[in-house]
């Protein structure tokens, strides 16, 4: 599959032009996917799962999986001001990145709310690769206003990529004949040759394990599938789709666009986006570089404190708090916030949560009033919550170099 706009081209459909892309691995997916479990993202045709989800978040978790990022978007951004206008764009410090090194990155308007959140890969010294979950275009080429000497190119078709995720992810690298991927430590990027062509490997992923993502000239993209799971035969390997990953990203406490935060390009309503310190990132904040967008209304923000904060939360229960709201009591006489993710944690055997949260009520007590349904009948639980600062799953094979063959 080397032209994802396939069913777009078909002249005897009156409906072509609104068919979804296929990915560069659709034709490999479309066998696995025994539920015929589809969604979309940025008009590509994209799994929800694809046998059961449970299963597959056990596949990330115990084995490995592969995960379908051909829809997300990606950017090249190039040339002599390149370092500069991202360095401008982004509220991180790129010049302290280094060649064949990954960061994870977030951009503000100018009131400092959250555009979206991303990965920068710097490729070379003036060559830079930009991936992020929305279409990001429009605004990249706002943010060249003043810098001449760079190009910025949509890229995301340009590429077949790939994420293996799990504690037997090296492993089948390694079966696969690249064991020099060992070397690489987490947010390293190394280059190998592969049937003929290159084959870009990256220390990331959005799990919270041991994981790559594989980047490849489309053209290899289903002998690339091909390579993996022979090697993979005998390690559980299993591709997983949206739902499992959002279960995994959330045990590993990561955001979520349209769940921890809304892309302040696309909110209608007044401070119902957010800013990096209101989702607890301000580390990924550097206010001591030079300007960028949305500086002074994060320093003022800063200087004052958010109002509401991102907060990590352990559930009394086993009951999910999905849409749940917050209360200073148990009689949940004072709301003080609500809850964006939730689920029972089978990794953590915990009931866990991400919710944005009133400040001053972080000192008091927090409880959650969740509602749940036992045959076809609502029931409420009052719980307490507690507050917790590390990542619910953060097991040490994520950060051991080399990793283990497990």
């Amino acid at each position: 599959m080397s032209n994802p706009d396939i069913l777009r081209q078909n002249t005897s459909d009156p409906f072509a032009g609104e068919r979804l892309k296929l990915s560069y691995f659709h034709e490999r997916q479309a066998v696995l996917n025994l539920r015929d479990a589809w969604s979309s993202w940025n008009g590509f045709k994209f799994a929800d799962y694809y046998y059961d989800v449970d299963y597959e978040y056990f596949c990330i978790r115990n084995t490995c999986g592969t995960y379908d990022i051909c829809p997300m978007q990606k950017y090249l951004i190039e040339g002599p001001d390149a370092l500069a206008m991202l360095n401008r764009m982004v509220t991180r410090d790129l010049s302290r990145l280094r060649v064949d090194r990954v960061t994870y990155v977030a951009w503000c308007n100018d009131s400092g709310r959250l555009i979206d959140d991303g990965t920068v890969f710097r490729l070379g010294d003036t060559r830079f690769l930009l991936t992020c979950g929305s279409p990001c275009l429009a605004w990249l080429r706002k943010s060249t206003l003043g810098f001449d000497h760079l190009t910025v190119t949509e890229y995301t078709e340009d590429l077949a990529a790939l994420s293996l995720q799990g504690p037997t992810s090296f492993a089948v690298l390694d079966a696969m004949g690249l064991a020099a991927a060992h070397t690489l430590k987490p947010f390293d990027i190394g280059h190998f040759p592969f049937a003929g062509g290159e084959l870009m490997i990256s220390r990331t992923g959005f799990t919270g394990d041991l994981g790559y993502e594989l980047w490849i000239e489309p053209d290899l993209a289903l002998t690339l599938w091909d390579s993996l799971y022979e090697a993979g035969e005998d390690y559980g390997i299993q591709p997983y789709g949206e739902s499992a990953t959002n279960m995994a990203r959330l045990e590993a406490g990561f955001i979520m666009p349209y769940m921890e935060f809304n892309e302040a390009l696309k909110t209608v309503n007044f401070e119902y986006d957010q800013t990096p310190l209101d989702l607890d990132l301000e580390w990924l904040v550097d206010f001591t570089k030079p300007h960028f967008n949305g500086r002074r209304a994060l320093l003022e923000q800063k200087t004052r404190g958010p109002k509401a904060r991102l907060t990590k939360l352990t559930i009394e229960g086993n009951k999910p708090a999905d849409g749940a709201l917050l209360y200073s009591d148990q009689t949940c006489g004072k709301e003080i916030g609500y809850v964006t993710s939730a689920m029972w944690s089978p990794a953590v055997k915990a009931n866990i949560a991400l919710a944005m949260i009133d400040t001053k009520a972080l000192r008091g007590e927090i409880w959650a009033e969740i509602y749940y349904q036992r045959e076809l009948r609502y029931h409420q639980k009052i719980v307490r919550c507690t507050a917790v600062s590390k990542p619910f799953w953060a097991p040490a094979r994520a950060r051991a170099t080399p990793p283990q063959l497990t």
